[in-house]
């Protein structure tokens, strides 16, 4: 089998618990270095997959999971932070299609239960639940073929390894060069109260909204989008009434004053962009990516859709003009997903909802990545907030092309 353009997958175990940004650091940095390390200078652009492996959901029934979102977004941010930082560094462009030497990474939570045991009498199978994260026996069937595969030197990791080798049996012949064992951090583990975990539940909505200008699809959209599918309530495959998430995306006109504006992504590759992300996080593919099949994508001007697993998931990507877009048009929205920086616009939805009479909807504000958090090695420059911000934004990306393209032409 030709790998050329496969993804690869990075295998992380149980996050240390308990846990905040520094912890995170110590235990995932070094695997997360190693691996984006060994897919840096591609000519082509190489697609990262780092599955964490929690036992994130809860619930006696698969049909009815639940998870603590909370808890979750943070967990993402937090990695999502570690990669932002090491591919600065290293001078690794994150962007999705951002062209040759680019590792675009996504991080997918896989619920599993380390004290779980599977024989080789089991049969794993594609199984969805309320929820869209899925099951370590979920993922092994779903995600596959693999370019190479990363997995943590210790003890937790080489079993998450060997019992994910195991559930992906028969779904594609590995090569030992293409089985990389990495070195992993520092954790600690100090045993969790049962009834703790069950605290902070989040209800999961049918109709899930964002916005954004989602330009050079970077980390920090990455992040904001996993969020607001997080949200999602999936119904059954049999169910008439999918979940929908409607995802409001700046038009052109609003961009024209940007720096560097002549570098902005046009509506339509930025719309794509967001869709062919979610089809990594949220579609369960029976062949995996055995096919390389990209995701079907209705266009219409300025409305683009998808749909995943088997039609419950339904995506929209509209075109806005204002700060409030579909959120002020279509009342049976429930929840709006925000991040600091549009935290008053939030606000704002909430108060022109209430003048037309409508429910106000729940607003869910994600973590923000943030470099001083895991600042242990960086210069006192390099930490600030407001600095490492700047370097992974889509203004900074675009200074980037700038750059290049002018040293090219000098060059030329």
């Amino acid at each position: 089998m030709k790998r050329d353009g496969l993804p690869s997958l990075l295998l992380l175990p149980f996050p240390p618990h308990p846990s905040n940004r520094q912890v995170l650091n110590a235990a995932y940095r070094p695997p997360l270095t190693a691996a984006l390390s060994a897919l840096k200078g591609s000519e082509k652009s190489t697609k990262l997959i780092v599955a964490v492996a929690c036992p994130i959901l809860h619930g006696q029934f698969v049909r009815s999971k639940t998870l603590s979102w909370s808890e979750a977004q943070s967990l993402v941010a937090g990695i999502y932070t570690i990669i932002s930082v090491v591919c600065s560094q290293l001078s690794i462009a994150t962007e999705v299609d951002g062209g040759p030497g680019t590792v675009d990474t996504a991080v997918i939570l896989v619920d599993h239960d380390r004290k779980k045991r599977f024989s080789s009498d089991d049969q794993p199978k594609i199984e969805t639940n309320n929820t869209v994260i899925v099951d370590l026996a979920t993922f092994a069937c779903a995600y596959h073929p693999w370019n190479l595969i990363f997995h943590v030197r210790c003890e937790a990791g080489l079993q998450l390894y060997q019992t994910y080798l195991q559930l992906a049996e028969g779904k594609q012949k590995l090569l030992q060069e293409q089985l990389i064992p990495v070195e992993g951090g520092l954790t600690m583990n100090v045993a969790q109260k049962e009834s703790s975990s069950l605290l902070s539940q989040t209800s999961n909505h049918q109709i899930v909204c964002l916005g954004g200008t989602f330009d050079h699809l970077h980390p920090g959209h990455k992040l904001l989008l996993t969020a607001g599918a997080l949200l999602l309530q999936v119904p059954r495959k049999d169910s008439q009434q999918p979940c929908e998430f409607i995802i409001g995306i700046t038009g052109d006109e609003l961009l024209k004053n940007k720096k560097y504006a002549e570098y902005v992504q046009s509506w339509e590759d930025r719309a794509r962009n967001v869709i062919l992300f979610l089809w990594t996080i949220l579609e369960l593919p029976a062949r995996g990516c055995k096919d390389n099949v990209k995701p079907r994508i209705e266009e219409k001007d300025g409305d683009f859709r998808a749909s995943f697993r088997d039609g419950t998931i339904r995506v929209q990507c509209v075109r806005i003009q204002d700060a409030f877009g579909p959120t002020v048009t279509r009342e049976d929205i429930n929840a709006l997903v925000v991040s600091a920086e549009t935290r008053s616009g939030g606000r704002a939805v909430n108060d022109r909802r209430a003048e037309q009479g409508w429910h106000a909807l729940e607003v869910f504000e994600v973590d923000v990545l943030n470099a001083e958090e895991i600042s242990d090695d960086l210069s006192e420059e390099a930490t600030k907030t407001e600095n490492f911000a700047s370097k992974i934004s889509s203004t900074a990306i675009r200074q980037q092309r700038a750059a290049a393209q002018a040293n090219a032409q000098a060059q030329s």
